[in-house]
């Protein structure tokens, strides 16, 4: 039978999704969030 904790001991991540975790977490990736703070920044520069 399979000892879960034995195994989880001795995991070792991935060294490619390390690499990819550190991209993205470093990455400045643009949302949606982002995006409608320019459109709303954008409407009060045209207001004034």
């Amino acid at each position: 039978m399979i000892n879960f904790e034995e195994e989880l001991a001795k995991f070792e991540p991935s060294q490619e999704i390390a690499q990819i975790e550190e991209t993205v977490l470093n990455d400045k990736m643009t949302d949606i969030t982002d995006i409608m703070r320019e459109l709303l920044e954008e409407v009060k520069q045209q207001k004034k």
